[in-house]
């Protein structure tokens, strides 16, 4: 592996000096916390910012609350404390199956919630979860706020809509009466990127899918959202057949890739079988079944 090129180093003590320095090397500098996406590829020499600027002084951004009708995640929480959150478990399975599989030990310590999602890599675990449960990314500037769906976020692979002056500073997660969520992964091996993985957000109403989200990681779709597999099930029971029509849904929206993980059919017989499993599980976590 390269090493990186010459690069300037600075350290943020607060969210204003950070986006000052943004601002300072108009578009030529990254943000690192984790680092565990950024540094390899400036070592490859993918990435060739001119300044890096530390911002793991930003403790204000590493919380994890319920406000109102939302939970807030911030930006700088780390993998680690997600995982441990029963916060976290009460509300949203899901995130706790995603960060059960995303790496290993030392990935989860440094990686933060704010670098998963600001990498827009098509195969990441938390991007697909967030995206399931219909999250919203809060996004600072110098000159203010806006608040983007996770949805939206990235404009690409590796590509998301922050401008160059913008932090992203908070996750906000709905929380909704009767929901269940789940996510299914398949690996290669332990900690590995997906071959294919599935997440699902369901709210029941009497039985009745009321809201869903279903999202795709690793398998080529726009946004990574089966969503005529989502309309498909609003206002039905969940049965064999409706899992079964979701599945056949989500798996015709899949455009995966050929590669050393696998061809192109098994990819989409994974975006079938992992969609029917993991809005079975989330069904019944919603009855409180498991």
């Amino acid at each position: 592996m390269q090493t990186p090129a010459p690069v300037d180093y600075a350290r943020a003590h607060s969210v204003e000096q950070a986006l000052d320095l943004l601002d300072q090397h108009d578009g030529e500098a990254r943000l690192i916390a984790g680092g565990h996406s950024l540094i390899p590829m400036m070592r490859l020499r993918i990435a060739q910012p001119e300044c890096v600027i530390d911002i793991n002084d930003l403790t204000e951004l590493d919380y994890i609350r319920v406000t109102g009708d939302h939970l807030s995640i911030g930006a700088l929480t780390r993998h680690k404390t997600v995982l441990a959150s029963p916060v976290i478990g009460e509300h949203y399975a899901i995130l706790h199956d995603a960060e059960r599989v995303i790496a290993d030990p030392i990935v989860r310590n440094r990686g933060t919630v704010g670098g998963s999602l600001c990498q827009a890599d098509p195969a990441e675990d938390l991007s697909a979860v967030l995206a399931a449960l219909r999250a919203e990314a809060v996004i600072r500037s110098r000159t203010g706020s806006r608040v983007v769906p996770v949805r939206e976020l990235d404009d690409g692979p590796y590509q998301t809509v922050l401008e160059d002056a913008e932090i992203l500073t908070e996750v906000r997660i709905p929380i909704r009466p009767g929901a269940g969520s789940a996510y299914e992964k398949v690996e290669r091996r332990t900690g590995d990127w997906a071959v294919a993985a599935v997440g699902a957000y369901l709210v029941l109403d009497g039985g009745v899918v009321s809201d869903v989200g279903i999202a795709l990681a690793a398998l080529g779709v726009e946004h990574g959202c089966a969503t005529e597999a989502e309309d498909y099930l609003r206002g039905r029971e969940i049965t064999d057949q409706t899992l079964a029509e979701a599945g056949r849904l989500a798996a015709a929206a899949s455009r995966p890739s050929p590669d050393q993980r696998g061809p192109v059919v098994y990819k989409r017989h994974l975006a079938d079988e992992l969609t029917r499993r993991a809005l079975r599980r989330a069904a019944d976590r919603a009855q409180g079944r498991i």
